[in-house]
């Protein structure tokens, strides 16, 4: 079994995967939008919207889509955990995610943790980014 988080976006969602692609480095592995889909399943006003993305960082997947016309709601009760390998890259991915985002807790030493932060980025998606230091 595999768990990945499946995040959604208000039509923004290949923005924050080619963004999100950078950032952590990983690799987009598919990314269709609803004109892709079978004339059937195809809506004329989602067609550009993003109806499914798989972006694969070390062999850990994260996927995502737009969410239709009122489908969308925004993130709230939960993060996407990112454990890190080393301080420099908590710090380069802290000023990266929380860039036009809102930080709620800033990058710190905490009791359980060299480096810990709490944000939501620039589109919305909340994040934790842990560097325990051991």
């Amino acid at each position: 079994m595999q768990v990945a988080p499946y995040l959604n976006f208000k039509g923004n969602c290949a923005e924050a995967f080619r963004f999100y692609e950078k950032c952590f480095g990983g690799k987009i592995e598919m990314m269709m939008t609803h004109a892709d889909a079978p004339p059937e399943m195809n809506n004329p006003a989602w067609k550009d919207m993003i109806m499914h993305v798989r972006l694969n960082v070390k062999g850990q997947i994260i996927m995502g889509s737009d969410a239709p016309g009122d489908y969308y709601k925004q993130p709230q009760g939960w993060h996407v955990s990112l454990s890190v390998d080393s301080a420099s890259e908590a710090e380069r991915i802290y000023k990266e995610l929380s860039e036009g985002g809102n930080v709620t807790m800033p990058l710190q030493q905490t009791f359980w943790s060299q480096k810990f932060a709490m944000l939501n980025d620039r589109f919305g998606i909340p994040w934790m980014i842990n560097f325990e230091g051991r």
